[in-house]
């Protein structure tokens, strides 16, 4: 399962690479964002304060993960997937793609975090929690948003369908990263959040597990 896995990371890097236009679009909207945010704010004079720099800044991040995700399954053709199911196991797919996308998003959300700070300014007073943080919220923003770009690609408006599947979804995981990011900004210790950042990461591997047991169901149909 290993070198399934390794080959498949390799092919969606390759595809990736040759068909650029995919993350220059998901990078020019993730700027545009920020941009907007900073123009809005220099015109009313205004000062971001925490909490909405906290606000703006996973919202930002959540529609970028939306984005970026739902390619995950919507580019592979009916030939191809019967091309794989021949080939690979089904936990081979799930898992590549799972990892792939949570190291696209963690590269997203560090950028995204660089340039946040640098035209918005940088609230955070515990930038290594915060770090933290963003590398567990992204890894579970990858494993539900595939799981349910995965159930999407079944139905004829997968984009559509991706949306309302992961909303309900993603808010538990979401309400959890910003109450930790909250506490980074805020410099608590971070043996108080301790019990919530192991909630997350418990989060993530109930769900990871339960892409990994029933996605061979989905993909046999």
């Amino acid at each position: 399962m290993i070198h399934e896995i390794k080959a498949l990371l390799w092919k969606d890097i390759v595809l990736e690479w040759r068909h650029k236009y995919a993350i220059n679009g998901i990078l020019l909207y993730t700027f545009s964002t920020i941009f907007i945010c900073y123009l809005s704010f220099e015109v009313l004079h205004a000062r971001l304060d925490q909490f909405s720099w906290n606000a703006l800044y996973w919202i930002i991040i959540l529609f970028t993960s939306i984005s970026a995700i739902s390619k995950s399954f919507v580019q592979e053709k009916e030939s191809r997937q019967l091309y794989y199911f021949n080939l690979v196991r089904p936990e081979s797919i799930i898992i590549s793609k799972i990892i792939y996308n949570a190291v696209l998003l963690v590269a997203l959300s560090l950028l995204a975090f660089a340039t946040f700070s640098l035209v918005l300014g940088n609230p955070v007073q515990d930038p290594g929690y915060f770090v933290i943080v963003i590398l567990t919220g992204t890894i579970g923003f990858s494993t539900t948003l595939t799981l349910m770009s995965g159930i999407a690609a079944k139905a004829d408006n997968n984009g559509m369908l991706m949306a309302i599947l992961s909303f309900p979804v993603i808010i538990p995981v979401l309400l959890m990263i910003i109450k930790l990011s909250r506490n980074a900004i805020d410099g608590i210790a971070r043996s108080e959040s301790l019990s919530e950042l192991l909630t997350l990461l418990a989060i993530d591997i109930i769900v990871g597990t339960l892409a990994y047991l029933l996605f061979p169901y989905l993909w046999r149909s």
